[in-house]
């Protein structure tokens, strides 16, 4: 049985966030986080919190040990951007964005 969790509207680029997740599926939960929590990056931390929250959901929701839990899949997907404008030389203006992504981490029951 899968269970997902998300992180919606998160304020970092799903870019930043695909170089963290890559290294996430397969691993078991306790792995994921041991992992995690040595990355230099401080999105890290962010991505950690979203592998916390799928594994309290299986825990409370489905009555699943968090022992025998793996990440199947983690993807983050692009969200709505941020759009503000800077002023510039000679009465101009410039956009800027700034991108936000949803983080969805996937886990399953490993089979014994």
């Amino acid at each position: 049985m899968e269970i997902k969790a998300t992180a919606k509207h998160t304020g970092v680029s799903a870019r930043k966030v695909r170089l963290i997740l890559e290294h996430l599926p397969g691993k078991r939960v306790e792995e994921a986080l041991g992992v995690l929590q040595f990355m230099p990056t401080p999105n890290a931390r962010l991505v950690a919190k979203v592998v916390k929250s799928a594994a309290a959901n299986a825990e409370n929701n489905f009555q699943m040990s968090t022992a025998d839990l793996r990440i199947k899949a983690a993807y983050a997907g692009e969200a709505r951007r941020t759009k503000r404008f800077r002023p510039r030389p000679r009465g101009r203006a410039s956009a800027v964005r700034r991108p936000s992504s949803h983080i969805t981490i996937v886990v399953e029951e490993e089979e014994a």
